[in-house]
């Protein structure tokens, strides 16, 4: 079939083209009959013969000829096919007939076309990536599993090797010209903090370590990442002398301006001679004074957190004392077996998380205490229906010094958190439904 197609001109199809052609040698043999038989009549074997002899080499040499460009075609298409497999997608085919033939061309065209746009895009992204690597200040190691050093970036070879190439090396080979924070971070396994000789004479650098496994082609791989901590943790450091500082100027600011104003009234009233005054003043100053003491006390007491020294304490006696100081609702039955912690640490935890249960706006008798066992763990839970957190305090109520009371100081939340985790435990917050405040302390059943 033959069709005009805008740009490529007459379209003839391969199977036009087969049919033209059978029927061009049909046609040829038949005139080649009728001519030998006019020239040899009656003698029809031999004209078949003849006629066999000169169309067979003429069909062959023909069809030859015809399909000659074709397997020639299918070879170029193998090979094109075998450089994509390699990723070499540089190849391009072409026809010259605008045939079926010429369209699979222009497709098979078209997808190395598409196949090179995206090795070129892939290429680019490795260039990014690859440049954003190099320059993190992040050290960066890929290590195969008992292998050498397969991948460093330049920050892991300025803290490793002075700036020279890791591929290749073995990692316990780098680390015996480390330091030994660094060697000792590295063995012990798992994520960490360390600390290491700064530049200074005085100085140190903090720098944590993380550590992730995978399998790349079939083989474990561990990819270590340093980061360096120092100028992190003194900017929050500062942060957070700042915020201690203010906090203590704020109180003291608060004691010592009303002690002055006493002081001198209690002086003028002495110099009046009107002593009867002078028992209210004192005891206001009095109070005053012990409050900044408890003040000062709480700050001590947070900053000297002594390590706990654990012992067996049975439930019933460990409440007991806890509702001499407190009141509250026991929600459930205590366990039977004796619990393993500090006690005087964790009844002061206790006491603050539930003072700040009772000054939440909850009802006393909804102050409930609950202390479970299982699965290894001691569960305690501190609960309210007070107003609970929104999610902002729920996120910076156990930083240290932070408080959303007018008085408060900002520091039971994050003492309780310090008792528990010095026990190896944790402590999480969460708001209940229908209103009100869960504090949880979760501790090791046993001593470690």
């Amino acid at each position: 079939m033959m069709q005009r197609q805008p740009g490529r001109g007459f379209r003839l199809s391969l199977v036009t083209r087969c049919a033209a052609l059978v029927g061009t040698l049909l046609a040829l043999g038949v005139l080649i009959a009728m001519a030998l038989d006019r020239l040899l009549p009656d003698r029809p074997v031999l004209v078949f013969i003849v006629c066999l002899a000169c169309v067979v080499p003429i069909s062959i040499i023909t069809i030859r000829s015809q399909i000659q460009p074709i397997l020639s075609l299918f070879r170029a298409l193998q090979g094109t096919v075998t450089s994509y497999k390699d990723g070499d997608f540089s190849f391009s085919l072409h026809w010259p007939q605008n045939d079926e033939l010429a369209d699979l061309v222009a497709a098979h065209n078209e997808l190395g076309g598409v196949l090179r746009n995206q090795r070129l895009e892939l290429v680019q992204r490795e260039l990014l990536l690859d440049t954003m690597v190099q320059n993190t200040p992040v050290a960066m190691l890929l290590v195969t599993e008992g292998g050498p050093i397969v991948y460093a970036n330049i920050a892991a070879r300025q803290l490793l090797n002075h700036g020279r190439k890791l591929e290749g090396n073995q990692l316990s080979t780098v680390l015996e010209h480390a330091s030994p924070a660094l060697r000792e971070a590295v063995g012990r396994g798992g994520d960490g903090l360390f600390t290491v000789p700064g530049q200074d004479a005085d100085g140190e650098e903090v720098y944590h370590l993380a550590r992730r496994s995978f399998s790349l082609n079939g083989r474990k791989h561990e990819l270590l990442l340093l980061r360096l901590l120092t100028l992190e943790l003194r900017r929050q450091e500062v942060q957070t002398w700042k915020k201690v500082i203010r906090v203590i100027s704020h109180e003291l600011n608060n004691s010592l301006a009303p002690l002055t104003s006493l002081a001198h009234s209690g002086a003028e009233l002495v110099r009046r001679g009107q002593p009867e005054r002078l028992p209210q003043i004192l005891a206001t100053i009095t109070e005053r004074t012990r409050h900044l003491e408890s003040f000062i006390l709480g700050y001590a007491r947070f900053a000297k957190l002594p390590t706990p020294r654990v012992e067996p304490h049975a439930w019933p006696d460990f409440v007991a004392r806890l509702a001499d100081e407190v009141p509250f609702r026991l929600a459930a039955e205590l366990p039977p077996e004796p619990g393993h912690f500090d006690a005087a640490q964790l009844e002061q935890a206790l006491i603050n998380l539930l003072k700040n249960a009772h000054e939440s706006g909850s009802a006393a008798d909804e102050v409930e205490l609950s202390i479970r066992q299982q699965q290894g763990m001691v569960r305690i839970e501190v609960s309210d229906r007070g107003q609970g957190m929104n999610d902002a305090v729920l996120t910076n109520a156990l930083v240290p010094f932070y408080s959303t009371k007018r008085t408060g100081t900002g520091l039971g939340l994050a003492l309780a958190r310090e008792i528990a985790e010095a026990h190896g435990g944790r402590i999480t917050l969460n708001n209940r439904d229908g209103g009100g405040l869960t504090v949880t302390l979760i501790l090791p059943a046993s001593p470690a």
